[in-house]
């Protein structure tokens, strides 16, 4: 089994799950919001446990829309290799007619060897993943990871929640010279900045582990900086799957986000 091999299979999955979930939009339409938005999650969690099931039986899976039993299995915090999946990130979006900034995420987290239980410092690392955007048609992946584009001269972009855009976010964009690009779901903001539409994303407010982890692996694939707000790594594969805040930015621009959000912490 080799690293290649997981690539492949991060990319396959999210692409065939993406599919999937474009199928259940046309099949059910828009007329009820909410019926779209749960059978779109149960689909393509389905579909990803089933598949994961078979390609990759030896491994441990954390799901979205597992349930808290199967999220707390002692299992999965001594697992080598920890698959870490979001089926449908954004459901609002998703449910919206002619909205595209939705995603399926799908991660793989493995130990190094050097940590205890659990992700934690040192215990593991994302060594795989993709984020499919189904309805932009493209997949993201770690295999072929998106050439970074260089920094505006002038006012760059921060992309934020279309929805709950954390307020200090917009003191940091005016402290920094930036401009607010509202998007939809995590894996869309963090693909905006991977593809050139937004320069960074910060986020405090509540994710979890799920939200982040394929887009983040994406992100450091392709060279871009990707953090706590606190300049920390983000860690994964946590008992407890929080991971409320994350910034992801072009390389040149972290430090001195990093230096704003400690600036307005003080």
């Amino acid at each position: 089994m080799t690293n290649r091999d997981d690539h492949a299979v991060a990319a396959d999955l999210a692409t065939e799950a993406g599919a999937l979930l474009l199928g259940v939009r046309e099949r059910e339409g828009f007329g009820d919001a909410g019926a779209l938005r749960a059978k779109g999650d149960r689909a393509s969690h389905e579909f990803l446990m089933e598949a994961l099931a078979r390609v990759r039986p030896d491994d441990c899976v954390l799901s979205e829309e597992a349930t808290r039993e199967e999220r707390l299995d002692p299992r999965r915090l001594r697992a080598d290799r920890v698959w870490i999946v979001d089926p449908l990130d954004g459901t609002r979006e998703f449910s919206e007619e002619g909205r595209s900034d939705w995603a399926v995420h799908v991660a793989l987290w493995e130990r190094d060897g050097e940590g205890g239980e659990g992700g934690g410092e040192g215990g593991g690392r994302l060594t795989a993943g993709a984020v499919a955007l189904p309805a932009q048609g493209r997949t993201l992946t770690t295999a072929d990871p998106p050439k970074l584009l260089a920094v505006p001269q002038g006012r760059f972009r921060i992309a934020v929640s279309r929805t709950r855009p954390p307020e200090f976010v917009r003191r940091l964009a005016e402290l920094v010279g930036a401009d607010l690009v509202p998007i939809g779901s995590a894996g869309a903001k963090i693909s905006a900045v991977l593809t050139g539409e937004a320069e960074a994303y910060v986020h405090a407010g509540g994710q979890y582990e799920w939200d982040s982890a394929a887009p983040v692996a994406v992100a450091l694939a392709a060279g871009a900086h990707a953090s706590r707000i606190d300049g920390a790594p983000p860690t994964y594969n946590q008992a407890d799957p929080s991971l409320p805040d994350i910034l992801v930015s072009l390389p040149d621009l972290a430090r001195s986000l990093l230096d704003g959000i400690r600036d307005l912490h003080r």
